[in-house]
């Protein structure tokens, strides 16, 4: 199914579509897409992290990224086995992604008390409906990286007056990680991030009509699972009414 043009609807319509799939994908990552020592939770808040979905590792279990097989344990791909496949792989300029690795951080977890390794992240209308909730957005997906949890960012908006290059391309100057062009006629954005040193960044441009790819992310500093994104946005979209769905469609 094509990734659909969202801009035809109210932020509410996208809302609850937006809900839906959140839903849909943290189901399939605890259908047995995750290792048996992670989970995912939607929308759960963690000190000034609120993220679409959470995706946490057991308290009881010591957090050693060596220790991952390189078998892709549980499920997991190893980088240097398969690397994720999309359009754009860009690596932080090491200079200054190292004096920003040197910040003392603090240590958020989860309140149960077991930690967070990723985020993902859907982005919405309000995201982008002023500079200061674009800033937001932005600082939130950069302040977790640097405490050392990968994000996934899901962008099906296009560009804007304050992100002219999409939400990516906000984020990498943020980030102070170097130059990022985008993609002539891909104007949505698929990307996701590995917080390691240097941060890197799987970019996949995509646009209205598109088919959405499985997307990584990345669990330990090595080592990734594929996201369904194509399969958890059609069953969220067979919940549309059909009354948008003409709306969205042009029918």
């Amino acid at each position: 199914m094509p990734m659909h043009d969202w801009t035809r609807v109210s932020a509410g319509t996208f809302h609850d579509f937006h809900n839906s799939w959140i839903t849909h994908l943290k189901e399939a990552l605890n259908a047995g897409r995750l290792p048996s020592e992670y989970y995912a939770l939607g929308e759960q808040r963690s000190g000034d992290i609120s993220p679409d979905l959470l995706t946490l590792r057991t308290q009881d279990d010591n957090g050693d990224e060596s220790e991952v097989s390189a078998s892709g344990e549980g499920g997991m791909v190893a980088v240097a086995e398969s690397p994720p496949r999309v359009r754009i792989h860009l690596e932080a300029e090491a200079d200054l992604a190292f004096y920003r690795a040197r910040q003392r951080s603090l240590v958020i977890r989860h309140a149960t008390g077991d930690r967070i390794v990723a985020i993902l992240e859907i982005v919405s209308p309000a995201n982008k409906h002023t500079r200061q909730s674009l800033e937001d957005f932005v600082e939130k997906v950069c302040a977790s990286l640097k405490d050392g949890i990968h994000v996934a960012v899901i962008d099906p908006l296009p560009p804007g007056r304050n992100d002219p290059l999409g939400i990516h391309g906000v984020i990498w100057e943020h980030l102070m990680a170097g130059p990022y062009s985008g993609a002539d006629g891909l104007p949505l954005t698929l990307v996701s991030y590995c917080s390691k040193h240097p941060i890197t960044a799987d970019v996949e441009p995509i646009c209205v009509g598109s088919t959405l790819v499985d997307m990584p992310i990345f669990l330990t500093r090595t080592h990734y699972i594929p996201v369904p994104l194509e399969m958890t946005y059609m069953q969220a979209w067979s919940g549309v009414p059909q009354r948008w769905k003409r709306v969205i469609e042009g029918a």
